[in-house]
């Protein structure tokens, strides 16, 4: 590419990054898009992959493929292990210097386990489509170690499913492997009931979806509990190992425990001096700039957005509009044109519990049960990446309605790197 363009780096290939790599194809603009993975994943329904309802590739597409027809765009497979925003350049995990005229920072987020980092290997989250398929792995190998199990107690410790963390992520999980369980399993191993599982979902705060309105999160606590979920609140988990949980003062036997409390933004924004908040997201002005950086954009996750009355929240469709928002911004500033400051359009807030059961709370909109996921549906469908995810996951979830079967239920590992593997 012509190195006399103004050269922009997104670093990130999520919901925010892709948007803003795709508004900037203009004249005068090179664009290049750097991501740790070859692929954009829709995270909104990465647990339906953790629940064998989808395939990875339902919900992910390479970045090549999807900017193949935007030819001033250079997608690089890598990690961004340093930013100097005052020489303008950053700098590679393989040690390779990457100049640039603008930066946009789209490096999304992780999990955060409140200062309890050994809690992660025994309580695994969900960021990643490698997340996704681990967890998959270790909900399918939990029902196989309870079958070969030789006493009722260990049976049931395999088959206790806990997930902390009671929001959006929470539930959706919670509910998927209720149905996994109770709907889709039955009659499906000789020594076992699955029927029989126990799925627990903890949230340490008074209520499930604080976000949501009080009384939606009353139908949502109704709707978990009907799929036969055990919905427990205001109980802190206190500590989290192998085998089990502490709540509070109470050892708890799980071999499955799944972690849905808490994200925080990635490190790159603390690594290279700018101003961070509590969970480390980048502090902007109202054009999304990193503070102290003019040239430097910070959107989606790891972004601190404060619009009049509200904080944006960490969701797809906010990394979206914020990724449209300063592509156009840098190509309006390139021609001259005024700017303008960033304006965040509430989409409202959704989560989904089952097939027929989810809660929707939009602008004056309070809706649950089948009304409201079927508008989830309708809107996750459309918010797809890609007409052929659109169809097959569509496809999946009619198959799913109708039959209650979930096609994606393949452990691909050898019997032998299984048993080595006492974790699961």
């Amino acid at each position: 590419m012509n190195k006399q363009l103004h050269h922009v780096v997104v670093v990130g290939g999520g919901f925010g990054g892709l948007a803003a790599a795709r508004e900037l194809d203009g004249d005068g603009i090179r664009v290049t898009l750097i991501d740790r993975q070859n692929h954009h994943v829709f995270q909104p329904l990465l647990y339906e992959v953790a629940t064998a309802k989808l395939s990875a590739t339902d919900v992910a597409l390479p970045l090549r493929h999807l900017l193949k027809n935007q030819h001033n765009v250079d997608v690089l497979m890598g990690e961004v292990k340093e930013v100097r925003p005052e020489s303008r350049c950053l700098v590679m995990d393989d040690g390779r210097p990457i100049e640039f005229d603008t930066l946009i920072l789209a490096c999304g987020a992780t999990h955060s386990y409140f200062g309890n980092e050994s809690w992660a290997e025994h309580a695994p989250g969900l960021k990643s489509v490698n997340d996704a398929l681990s967890l998959r792995e270790k909900i399918l190998l939990a029902f196989e170690r309870a079958d070969a199990s030789s006493t009722p107690v260990e049976q049931d410790e395999w088959m206790c499913f806990t997930v902390i963390g009671g929001g959006p992520t929470g539930v959706e999980l919670a509910g998927a492997l209720a149905e996994l369980a109770h709907k889709t399993l039955p009659n499906e191993y000789r020594h076992i009931d699955t029927r029989k599982s126990r799925i627990q979902l903890i949230e340490a705060g008074p209520s499930i979806l604080p976000t949501f309105p009080e009384a939606l999160q009353r139908r949502a606590t109704q709707q978990l509990e009907d799929l036969g979920v055990e919905v427990i609140t205001g109980r802190p988990v206190t500590s989290v190992f192998e085998g089990g949980y502490a709540l509070e003062d109470t050892y708890q036997r799980s071999r499955t425990v799944l972690w849905a409390a808490g994200v925080k933004a990635s490190p790159i924004g603390k690594s290279m001096g700018a101003q961070v908040d509590r969970a480390g997201r980048i502090l902007v002005d109202e054009f999304l700039r990193v503070r102290g950086h003019h040239n430097v954009y910070a959107i989606g996750d790891n972004a601190s957005v404060d619009v009049p009355g509200m904080l944006v929240p960490g969701i797809a469709p906010a990394a979206k509009q914020m990724g449209q928002y300063v592509g156009r911004q840098i190509l309006r500033t390139r021609r001259g044109h005024r700017t303008r400051p960033f304006e965040y359009v509430s989409r409202g807030k959704w989560a989904t519990i089952g097939t027929l059961s989810a809660v929707v709370s939009a602008g004056p909109f309070r809706i649950s049960g089948p009304a409201a996921w079927f508008a989830w549906l309708c809107a996750h469908v459309y918010f797809l990446t890609g007409a052929r995810n659109r169809t097959v996951v569509a496809l999946n979830w009619a198959m799913t309605l109708i039959a209650g079967k979930r096609a994606a239920r393949v452990v691909a590992r050898p019997v032998k790197a299984l048993a080595e593997n006492e974790s699961f």
